[in-house]
């Protein structure tokens, strides 16, 4: 009996479609930003604070992807977020070609920035390329700070770590200096931001990250 095996072909025509996507943001001068966490960490929360922090100043669409349900794709659209969900119906991350889909639809060539809320997985997002031109890792301090040695390729793949939750550090058993130290192991040139959604700690160098990040891809188009 011949075994088939998919799973090569399958990687790459993602791969390649991710690069297609990469090229079309390139042309705009648009920098899209994958955000990845597992479940809870606070990814809508910090992008309802990024996109309200920067509004006026920078153009931010989203696209919101979950297994089920918009429920994080509304909160959005009530503080005037342009977002389109994506529904995987089980899939544990987002595949690039449904992300181009939902980016044309949010007329890119209007925004500054595109932020794409992967599904809450801390394995399966980091493997996929959906043509994103860089990517954030949130970690909550409820989670722990072992993560970065459980979970290697989510902080190895990404530009910037967030660590949400601060305001909670004293009620957790969470070791700041142990968990940037793992994550720097695997990827020394790791951006970290501590950061508290719900006190607004921290944000304002997330958001000068961003900032630099948009007009960095602006100056490559040009």
């Amino acid at each position: 009996m011949t075994e088939l095996k998919l799973d090569k072909p399958l990687l790459e025509l993602t791969d390649r479609a991710g690069a297609a996507n990469r090229a079309r943001f390139g042309e705009l001068g648009l920098y899209v930003l994958n955000l990845m966490s597992g479940p809870g960490a606070g990814k809508t929360s910090l992008l309802e604070r990024t996109v309200e922090g920067l509004r006026g100043e920078l153009r931010i669409g989203v696209i919101e992807g979950d297994i089920e349900g918009r429920a994080d794709a509304d909160r959005l659209a009530r503080i005037g977020a342009p977002v389109r969900q994506l529904n995987t119906h089980g899939a544990c991350h987002l595949d690039p070609r449904p992300v181009m889909e939902a980016a044309e639809s949010l007329k890119p060539s209007e925004l500054d920035l595109l932020v794409i809320e992967n599904v809450g997985n801390l394995v399966c997002p980091a493997e996929f390329d959906v043509g994103e031109g860089g990517r954030a890792m949130l970690l909550s301090v409820p989670e722990g700070h072992d993560k970065p040695a459980k979970y290697p390729l989510m902080f190895r793949t990404a530009n910037a770590l967030v660590i949400n939750k601060i305001d909670l550090l004293e009620l957790c058993d969470f070791d700041v200096e142990a968990a940037v130290h793992d994550a720097r192991a695997l990827n020394p040139a790791l951006q970290v931001f501590p950061v508290s959604c719900r006190t607004g700690a921290g944000l304002a160098a997330w958001f000068d990250w961003l900032r630099a990040r948009v007009a960095a891809a602006r100056e490559a188009r040009s």
